[in-house]
C-alpha cells in the first residue's frame, strides 16, 4: 500500500487492518465460488474511503465452497500481526442468511466489556459489516457461511493483551477504518488503559504495575500471578492517573532499576527519547551517601544501570543498600504526590544480575499478599 504520512519528519507508510484482510479474503473466496475461477487480486472498499487492491493467496474452490488468504501489511506500524496470513472460506448454506464465524487462531470472548458478546469469536462489528457489504455485491441473495481463520493467531495472541482482556485462543479481527495508521504514542496508551478498564471489571482495589517483561518475569519467579499485574510500558504516569480515576487503593510498583530510577527524578514517561538521566540520578543518590569522586565517575561512565549497580556492589566505601532503598523511597514519594496521596504505593526495585536491590517498608508485606492470591 503506497500511502504515507509524515510523523516528526519521518515518512511512514500506511497499512491495512486484520478486518480488511478478512473482508478481502471473504470477497475473493465468494468471487471464486461464483465464477469458479482463481483470481490474483481483489478490490476492497474501506470505511476510511480508500479502495485497496490486495493480492490473493492460496486460492482453492469447488462447486460448494471456496477459500483464500490475504497477507496482512501493517505498513510502518510496529504491528505484531504484520505479515501473517488471514484466511476466509465461503460456503453455500440452505438458509438465506449470511453467517460469519471464526476458526483456528481467531480468539473467543470470555469477559464482558468488549464490543463482541461473551462466547462469540472476536470479529468486531465493522469488519463484519465490511464482509457483509462486499459479499452482497457478489451474492445479493446471501445463503452463505463465512469462516475466518488465522493459522498463526493463537501463537501471536500470547504476545498481546488479548488473554488479559478475555480474548482466548487467538487474535481479534479488528479495525474501525480498515486502514492501519502508523502507531501513535496515544494509541498505545489507549490500549493500556483498556487493560485497566478490564482489570477493574473484577472490582479490584489493588494492582501491581510493572514496566515490561523483566518485571513480569520477576513477579512470576516469586509466585505472583499475571492476573494481578498490569504492564505500563513507559507510561507509568498515565497509568497512575488512570488508577486514580478508577479509585484504586493500593499499588505495588515492581521495576527494573533502568526504568524505575527515572521515576525517582519525577520522570513519568520513561522512554529514552523523553529523558535519560539514569546515571545522573544514581550518582546523585550515591554522592548524598558519601560516595567519592572515583565512584561517581565510574557510575557516570557506565553504559547501563546494570553496570552502575556493579560499581556500587563492588566498592566498600558506602552501603549500597542504603542508596537503593533511598531511591525506592523517592519513587514512592514522587508517585504518591502524582496521585495526590490518595493511593498507597509501595515499590520494589531489582536488576537482572543482582536480583532484588531495594524495597519500601511495606513492599514485602504487599508482595506476600499478592503471592497468596
Amino acid at each position: 500500500m503506497e500511502r504515507y504520512k509524515i510523523v516528526k519528519g519521518k515518512k511512514l507508510r500506511y497499512g491495512y487492518t486484520t478486518g480488511s484482510c478478512a473482508a478481502a479474503a471473504a470477497k475473493a473466496s465468494a468471487k471464486m465460488l461464483r465464477t469458479q475461477k482463481n483470481i490474483n487480486y481483489i478490490d476492497l472498499d474501506t470505511p476510511k474511503g480508500w479502495r485497496l487492491k490486495l493480492k490473493v493467496e492460496e486460492q482453492e474452490y469447488d462447486e460448494n465452497s471456496a477459500a483464500a488468504a490475504i497477507i496482512k501489511d501493517a505498513g510502518d506500524d510496529p504491528d505484531i500481526t504484520d505479515g501473517i496470513k488471514i484466511f476466509a472460506k465461503v460456503s453455500f448454506i440452505k438458509e438465506k442468511t449470511l453467517e460469519i464465524t471464526g476458526g483456528i487462531g481467531v480468539g473467543k470472548i470470555t469477559k464482558d466489556g468488549l464490543s463482541v458478546p461473551v462466547g462469540e469469536y472476536a470479529i468486531n462489528t465493522i469488519p463484519k459489516k465490511m464482509i457483509e457489504n462486499e459479499l452482497k455485491k457478489i451474492f445479493p441473495e446471501n445463503g452463505l457461511r463465512v469462516e475466518i481463520w488465522i493459522p498463526e493467531g493463537e501463537k501471536i495472541a500470547k504476545k498481546t493483551f488479548n488473554p488479559r482482556l478475555g480474548i482466548i485462543g487467538g487474535i481479534s479481527v479488528i479495525g474501525t477504518s480498515g486502514i492501519v495508521e502508523p502507531m501513535s504514542e496515544e494509541a498505545f496508551k489507549e490500549s493500556i488503559k483498556l487493560e485497566m478498564k478490564m482489570f477493574m471489571k473484577s472490582n479490584r482495589s489493588q494492582v501491581i504495575f510493572t514496566f515490561g517483561n523483566y518485571g513480569i518475569n520477576f513477579c512470576k519467579e516469586r509466585g505472583i500471578k499475571d492476573k494481578n499485574i498490569i504492564k505500563t510500558s513507559n507510561f507509568i504516569g498515565d497509568m497512575l492517573d488512570e488508577a486514580l480515576n478508577y479509585e484504586i487503593k493500593e499499588i505495588l510498583i515492581i521495576g527494573h532499576i533502568g526504568k524505575l530510577i527515572k521515576v525517582a527524578g519525577s520522570i513519568f514517561n520513561t522512554h529514552s527519547k523523553i529523558a535519560d538521566c539514569r546515571m545522573e540520578i544514581l550518582a546523585a543518590y550515591t554522592g548524598i551517601r558519601g560516595g567519592n569522586k572515583k565512584i561517581l565517575n565510574q557510575i557516570m561512565k557506565s553504559n547501563t544501570t546494570e553496570e552502575g549497580v556493579e560499581v556500587l556492589k563492588n566498592q566498600k566505601q558506602i552501603d549500597c543498600k542504603i542508596v537503593f532503598n533511598e531511591i525506592v523511597e523517592a519513587v514512592k514519594s514522587r508517585c504518591e504526590k502524582r496521585v495526590y496521596n490518595k493511593i498507597d504505593i509501595e515499590v520494589v526495585m531489582f536488576s537482572q544480575k543482582r536480583g532484588l536491590l531495594g524495597m519500601t517498608k511495606k513492599a514485602k508485606e504487599r508482595m506476600i499478599k499478592f503471592n497468596g492470591e
